[in-house]
């Protein structure tokens, strides 16, 4: 990155700073905020040195850019906690602080930093897996329901049902897709600047770091410590200011191919599954075929989601064949209707 766009860039953190800082008036964390910004500030007047060194003009003072002004407005009518995102992508550090509340204690030793906190939990796939299989589910069955009732000729259910499952399935997939890419890329960008500011000044990012660790409760000698020493290792401190200044966790970024493919894959077996009656039966048998097939697996996800959420299963599985049911219900009626109307 140019000199210059460098200095813009932490001129825009420390304006932004000053504006989360305002946003938390009160708080142990206006304070820090208004620490990074002076450290912000003080990075820039080195950027404005390599701006010198290289001959090149050093600008007199800074400006916000229209994105910055936006999001310094939405922050102060939101509040910080729902534009962590955009502002970490806008080089606002210490945005973990806004992370969902652990279920254990804030750290308050060396040895408890990062400690099981940013593993991503075994269960994520299969849970996303499951909700991949419910989203083709309904969306399938009240499609076959709804063309169903509108009189449709069992030809014509079996290819809607067909279009259905590819049309979800493939749907699915980009949007997955584009998704984790997106949030890879945005993690690279990250990563890049990170690796660019330790190369330049690593003294500054290991206070930087000091500062987010003295907020979560760490005592300042020891958070100064801890820091230094995990500046000393560039891999090490690149995966730690990823956690603990940008609130990013490497191990919840996959491959978007990957991704892909087990959405797809995910959709459409759940989109085929109400779909098979039509392929064994025929005339009001397989629409029956459809029902019972449907509320089965309704009843089997929502038991199976109450693995994740510490729900009763049975009352899991009541509710999810309840919100199902009435889905399906509704397009049948709707295509009943449009049926009757159309004929």
């Amino acid at each position: 990155m140019h000199a210059l766009d460098s200095w813009k860039e932490e001129k825009r953190s420390a304006y932004l700073y000053r504006i989360v800082s305002d946003a938390e008036a009160g708080t142990p964390r206006q304070v820090l905020f208004l620490e990074l910004a002076q450290a912000a500030d003080e990075q820039a007047k080195l950027w404005a040195v390599e701006l010198r060194k290289a001959g090149g003009p050093v600008p007199t003072g800074y400006r916000p850019d229209l994105r910055a002004r936006v999001v310094a407005w939405l922050v102060g009518r939101l509040g910080v906690a729902p534009l962590r995102g955009i502002l970490a992508a806008m080089k606002v550090r210490g945005m973990s602080l806004y992370n969902a509340p652990l279920p254990h204690a804030m750290p308050t030793r060396t040895d408890q930093i990062d400690v099981g906190r940013h593993r991503m939990p075994g269960s994520g796939g299969l849970r996303a897996g499951v909700f991949g299989v419910n989203d083709g589910l309904v969306s399938n069955a009240s499609l076959i329901l709804g063309v169903a009732g509108a009189g449709a000729e069992p030809g014509i259910v079996i290819l809607s049902g067909i279009a259905g499952l590819l049309a979800g399935a493939f749907s699915m997939a980009a949007g997955e897709y584009v998704s984790v890419r997106a949030q890879r890329e945005f993690y690279e960008y990250q990563i890049a600047l990170e690796r660019e500011e330790l190369d330049h000044y690593p003294q500054e990012e290991a206070a930087e770091l000091a500062l987010i660790y003295e907020a979560k409760g760490i005592a300042k000698e020891e958070a100064e410590r801890v820091a230094k020493a995990l500046i000393r290792d560039p891999d090490q401190a690149l995966d730690t200011l990823a956690r603990e200044e940008l609130g990013l966790n490497p191990a919840e970024l996959g491959s978007p191919q990957l991704a892909a493919t087990a959405s797809f894959l995910a959709f459409a077996v759940g989109a085929l599954l109400p779909l098979a009656p039509y392929f064994l039966f025929s005339g009001h048998m397989a629409l029956l075929g459809t029902a019972v097939v449907t509320a089965i697996c309704l009843f089997g996800i929502g038991a199976t989601l109450s693995l994740f959420t510490g729900n009763r299963a049975f009352l899991g599985g009541l509710r999810m064949l309840l919100i199902g049911s009435a889905a399906g219900t509704a397009t049948w009626l709707i295509g009943k209707g449009l049926g009757v109307a159309l004929s």
